[in-house]
Protein backbone atom coordinates (compact mmCIF):
# COMPACT_ATOMS: atom_id res chain seq x y z
CA UNK A 1 0.00 0.00 0.00
CA UNK A 2 1.32 3.45 -0.96
CA UNK A 3 1.14 6.60 1.13
CA UNK A 4 -2.26 8.12 0.34
CA UNK A 5 -2.18 11.13 -1.95
CA UNK A 6 -5.81 12.15 -1.59
CA UNK A 7 -8.49 12.67 1.05
CA UNK A 8 -10.24 9.50 -0.12
CA UNK A 9 -6.99 7.57 0.20
CA UNK A 10 -6.48 8.83 3.74
CA UNK A 11 -10.05 7.87 4.64
CA UNK A 12 -9.46 4.37 3.32
CA UNK A 13 -6.18 4.11 5.23
CA UNK A 14 -7.86 5.16 8.45
CA UNK A 15 -10.34 2.30 8.01
CA UNK A 16 -7.56 -0.30 8.22
CA UNK A 17 -8.59 -2.57 11.06
CA UNK A 18 -5.78 -3.34 13.47
CA UNK A 19 -7.71 -5.58 15.87
CA UNK A 20 -11.22 -6.32 17.10
CA UNK A 21 -11.78 -2.83 18.52
CA UNK A 22 -9.08 -0.62 17.02
CA UNK A 23 -8.60 0.97 13.61
CA UNK A 24 -5.60 2.91 12.32
CA UNK A 25 -7.56 6.18 12.45
CA UNK A 26 -7.67 5.86 16.27
CA UNK A 27 -3.91 6.46 16.36
CA UNK A 28 -3.39 9.22 13.79
CA UNK A 29 -4.43 12.16 15.97
CA UNK A 30 -1.57 14.42 17.06
CA UNK A 31 -1.76 17.81 18.75
CA UNK A 32 1.55 18.76 17.14
CA UNK A 33 0.27 17.77 13.70
CA UNK A 34 -3.06 19.56 14.20
CA UNK A 35 -1.69 22.79 15.65
CA UNK A 36 1.24 23.16 13.27
CA UNK A 37 -0.61 21.69 10.27
CA UNK A 38 1.83 18.89 9.55
CA UNK A 39 0.27 15.78 7.97
CA UNK A 40 0.54 12.78 10.27
CA UNK A 41 0.40 10.11 7.57
CA UNK A 42 2.57 6.97 7.37
CA UNK A 43 5.22 6.89 4.67
CA UNK A 44 5.05 3.09 4.72
CA UNK A 45 1.42 2.20 5.49
CA UNK A 46 1.98 -1.56 5.27
CA UNK A 47 4.67 -1.51 7.96
CA UNK A 48 2.63 0.84 10.16
CA UNK A 49 -0.38 -1.45 9.90
CA UNK A 50 1.66 -4.59 10.57
CA UNK A 51 3.31 -3.13 13.69
CA UNK A 52 0.06 -1.53 14.83
CA UNK A 53 -1.76 -4.85 14.63
CA UNK A 54 0.74 -6.46 16.98
CA UNK A 55 0.45 -3.55 19.44
CA UNK A 56 -3.33 -3.71 19.42
CA UNK A 57 -3.83 -7.47 19.36
CA UNK A 58 -1.21 -8.38 21.97
CA UNK A 59 -1.36 -5.39 24.33
CA UNK A 60 -4.26 -2.98 23.91
CA UNK A 61 -7.04 -5.51 23.36
CA UNK A 62 -6.33 -7.50 26.56
CA UNK A 63 -5.92 -4.23 28.50
CA UNK A 64 -9.30 -2.98 27.28
CA UNK A 65 -10.99 -6.36 27.78
CA UNK A 66 -9.79 -6.42 31.38
CA UNK A 67 -10.16 -2.79 32.51
CA UNK A 68 -12.74 -1.31 30.17
CA UNK A 69 -12.38 1.22 27.38
CA UNK A 70 -8.95 2.80 27.01
CA UNK A 71 -8.32 6.47 26.30
CA UNK A 72 -5.79 6.79 23.47
CA UNK A 73 -3.65 9.87 24.13
CA UNK A 74 -1.35 9.42 21.14
CA UNK A 75 -0.09 6.72 18.86
CA UNK A 76 1.54 6.98 15.47
CA UNK A 77 3.86 9.88 14.62
CA UNK A 78 5.12 10.50 11.10
CA UNK A 79 8.85 11.17 10.78
CA UNK A 80 8.02 14.80 9.86
CA UNK A 81 5.82 15.32 12.92
CA UNK A 82 8.32 13.68 15.26
CA UNK A 83 11.29 15.57 13.84
CA UNK A 84 9.43 18.87 14.24
CA UNK A 85 8.57 17.96 17.83
CA UNK A 86 12.17 17.08 18.56
CA UNK A 87 13.62 20.26 17.06
CA UNK A 88 11.13 22.44 18.91
CA UNK A 89 11.38 20.77 22.34
CA UNK A 90 7.88 19.33 22.23
CA UNK A 91 8.69 16.15 24.15
CA UNK A 92 9.74 14.12 21.11
CA UNK A 93 12.99 12.15 20.87
CA UNK A 94 15.04 12.06 17.68
CA UNK A 95 13.67 10.06 14.76
CA UNK A 96 16.42 7.48 15.23
CA UNK A 97 15.42 6.97 18.86
CA UNK A 98 11.70 6.93 18.01
CA UNK A 99 11.93 4.39 15.16
CA UNK A 100 9.88 1.26 15.93
CA UNK A 101 8.39 3.27 18.78
CA UNK A 102 5.98 6.13 18.00
CA UNK A 103 7.18 6.03 14.37
CA UNK A 104 5.54 2.71 13.52
CA UNK A 105 6.63 2.68 9.87
CA UNK A 106 10.36 3.09 10.50
CA UNK A 107 12.44 0.12 11.59
CA UNK A 108 15.12 0.64 14.23
CA UNK A 109 18.89 0.31 13.81
CA UNK A 110 18.61 -3.48 14.14
CA UNK A 111 15.94 -3.73 11.46
CA UNK A 112 13.20 -4.54 13.97
CA UNK A 113 9.67 -3.22 13.87
CA UNK A 114 7.68 -1.89 16.78
CA UNK A 115 4.83 0.40 17.76
CA UNK A 116 3.95 2.51 20.80
CA UNK A 117 0.76 4.14 22.02
CA UNK A 118 0.24 6.48 24.96
CA UNK A 119 -2.89 5.39 26.82
CA UNK A 120 -4.90 6.14 29.93
CA UNK A 121 -6.84 3.49 31.87
CA UNK A 122 -9.92 5.27 33.31
CA UNK A 123 -10.51 2.32 35.66
CA UNK A 124 -7.29 3.24 37.46
CA UNK A 125 -8.35 6.87 37.89
CA UNK A 126 -11.72 5.77 39.29
CA UNK A 127 -10.29 3.28 41.78
CA UNK A 128 -6.90 4.61 42.93
CA UNK A 129 -5.74 8.01 44.12
CA UNK A 130 -2.23 7.94 45.59
CA UNK A 131 0.56 9.22 43.38
CA UNK A 132 2.54 6.00 43.60
CA UNK A 133 -0.41 3.75 42.65
CA UNK A 134 0.77 3.67 39.03
CA UNK A 135 3.08 0.86 40.14
CA UNK A 136 0.08 -1.40 40.69
CA UNK A 137 -0.85 -1.25 37.01
CA UNK A 138 2.78 -1.45 35.93
CA UNK A 139 3.29 -4.72 37.80
CA UNK A 140 -0.01 -6.14 36.53
CA UNK A 141 1.08 -5.48 32.95
CA UNK A 142 4.53 -6.90 33.68
CA UNK A 143 3.03 -10.17 34.93
CA UNK A 144 0.35 -10.56 32.25
CA UNK A 145 1.30 -8.96 28.92
CA UNK A 146 4.23 -9.24 26.44
CA UNK A 147 5.09 -5.54 26.51
CA UNK A 148 8.46 -4.28 25.28
CA UNK A 149 8.65 -1.10 27.38
CA UNK A 150 6.44 0.99 29.65
CA UNK A 151 6.89 4.63 30.64
CA UNK A 152 4.48 6.35 33.02
CA UNK A 153 3.67 10.09 33.17
CA UNK A 154 2.13 12.25 35.93
CA UNK A 155 -1.10 13.44 34.24
CA UNK A 156 -3.88 10.83 34.49
CA UNK A 157 -1.19 8.15 34.94
CA UNK A 158 -0.88 8.08 31.16
CA UNK A 159 1.77 5.69 29.95
CA UNK A 160 3.56 4.68 26.80
CA UNK A 161 3.18 0.99 26.07
CA UNK A 162 5.36 -0.49 23.35
CA UNK A 163 5.23 -3.69 21.34
CA UNK A 164 8.56 -4.61 19.73
CA UNK A 165 10.04 -7.65 18.01
CA UNK A 166 12.83 -7.72 20.62
CA UNK A 167 11.18 -6.64 23.87
CA UNK A 168 13.44 -5.08 26.49
CA UNK A 169 10.84 -5.50 29.24
CA UNK A 170 11.79 -2.29 31.03
CA UNK A 171 9.48 -0.08 33.11
CA UNK A 172 10.34 3.53 33.88
CA UNK A 173 8.41 6.50 35.21
CA UNK A 174 8.28 10.27 35.55
CA UNK A 175 5.87 9.79 38.46
CA UNK A 176 7.18 9.31 42.00
CA UNK A 177 9.17 7.16 42.53
CA UNK A 178 10.84 8.37 39.32
CA UNK A 179 13.31 6.32 37.36
CA UNK A 180 13.44 2.65 36.48
CA UNK A 181 10.98 0.39 38.30
CA UNK A 182 12.37 -2.80 36.80
CA UNK A 183 14.44 -4.19 33.95
CA UNK A 184 16.21 -7.47 33.22
CA UNK A 185 18.93 -8.07 35.77
CA UNK A 186 17.18 -6.29 38.65
CA UNK A 187 16.19 -8.46 41.61
CA UNK A 188 12.51 -7.47 41.32
CA UNK A 189 12.18 -8.38 37.63
CA UNK A 190 11.36 -12.09 37.91
CA UNK A 191 8.55 -13.91 39.71
CA UNK A 192 5.00 -12.90 40.56
CA UNK A 193 4.19 -9.38 41.74
CA UNK A 194 0.55 -10.12 42.60
CA UNK A 195 0.86 -8.49 46.00
CA UNK A 196 1.12 -5.10 44.31
CA UNK A 197 -2.18 -5.40 42.44
CA UNK A 198 -4.45 -7.26 44.86
CA UNK A 199 -8.07 -6.57 43.90
CA UNK A 200 -7.33 -6.06 40.22
CA UNK A 201 -9.54 -7.96 37.75
CA UNK A 202 -8.14 -11.14 36.19
CA UNK A 203 -6.78 -10.99 32.66
CA UNK A 204 -9.51 -11.17 30.04
CA UNK A 205 -9.08 -11.60 26.31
Amino acid sequence: MKKPGSMKGLEDLGRARLSKNFFLRDFLHSEIADFYRIPNIPENPDLAIEAGKRLCEELLEPLQATFGRLHIRSGYRSPEVNQFGNRNNLNCSSNAATAADHIWDLRDFDGCMGATACVVVPWMIDNYHNEEDWQRLAWWIHDHLPYAALCFFPKLWAFNIQWHERPRRIIQSYVRPRGILTKPGMENWEGSHAGFYEGFPPLRS
